[in-house]
């Protein structure tokens, strides 16, 4: 099933506007504007009005990622926002602005949250045993703690998971496994080990490195990867989520790769894209995912 996911209503976050490779966002009571390569359009608000953001990421020459942050006096360079759902998942995330252009936090995710959270919840065991591979600043880490699992959360950069550490405080929660690791090392570790997991979420990058240089391309590494997963997977109670954020990298991919690595899940896996809408509706696409749970 081929589906579109986006971000239902949230108190502390908004996307205002997106365009001329641009979006416009309030976290909270702050509003960052900051680059979208995919926002080819124009802008459906003023230009005084993008003028009004607390910050503004203005990138260096040739880079689309790494630049500086142009701050009005007055905000903070730290804030938290809530984060509340009607199915009682509440959490709590420590916003900053980086040298990068992110800020902690994928806005876009809250559908495969709230994903999560009801799966985990959903499993036959006692304690479900859940998997974050390249868990950045752990929303989807907190999502699966919250509904009770046993969570391990890797991620191959130290800071990142000190930050998420802070999210999991400022959330009122304890008790996950925090990993710097190599993702690829670590799951053939547990595969070899035979041991297995009633949920495994990937939100891998295009690129990245490992804590000891190790190389990961997402096109190299992706197949390999999920056919490790459907090893470590409990095969009679489980869900899974794959997210992807990398230009041209189609969900048809996605689906060929999980038709053959799981082809049990066929008729039960969700397949598509994840987009926010601007108050001048339109849709900006921020990756593909699959995701299905017996």
């Amino acid at each position: 099933m081929y589906t579109f996911l986006t971000t239902s209503p949230w108190a502390d976050y908004e996307l205002l506007d997106a365009g001329n490779f641009e979006k416009l966002e309030r976290f909270g009571q702050h509003i960052l504007a900051r680059p979208e390569p995919q926002a080819i359009w124009d802008p459906h608000l003023p230009a005084s009005e993008w003028q009004r953001a607390n910050a503004i990421f203005n990138r260096e020459k040739g880079s689309q990622e790494r630049g500086q942050w142009k701050i009005k006096p007055g905000t903070p360079e730290q804030w938290h926002i809530n984060y509340e759902r009607p199915d009682g998942l509440k959490l709590r995330f420590r916003l900053g602005m980086s040298s990068f252009k992110h800020v902690g936090l994928f806005p876009e995710q809250d559908p495969n949250w709230q994903f999560i959270y009801n799966e985990t919840r959903r499993r036959k065991a006692a304690q479900p045993r859940v998997l974050n591979l390249f868990a950045y600043t752990g929303a989807a880490t907190l999502a699966a703690r919250a509904a009770g699992a046993d969570v391990t959360h890797l991620d191959s950069v130290k800071q990142v998971n000190f930050w998420a550490r802070d999210n999991m405080e400022a959330s009122g929660i304890d008790g996950v496994r925090w990993l710097v690791e190599d993702a690829m090392k670590y799951v053939k570790r547990e595969v070899k080990r035979g041991s297995k997991y009633q949920g495994l979420i990937l939100d891998p990058p295009a690129y990245g490195r490992g804590p000891n240089g190790e190389k990961w391309q997402l096109e190299d590494e992706l197949n390999e990867m999920l056919k490790l997963c459907q090893q470590l997977l409990d095969p009679e109670d489980h869900f899974f989520l794959v997210n992807l954020y990398s230009l041209g990298f189609s969900a048809l991919i996605l689906d060929n790769l999980v038709s053959e690595i799981f082809p049990t899940m066929r008729d039960k896996r969700e397949i598509g894209e994840i987009y926010l809408h601007d108050a001048g509706a339109r849709k900006l696409p921020l990756g593909t995912f699959c995701r299905f749970a017996t």
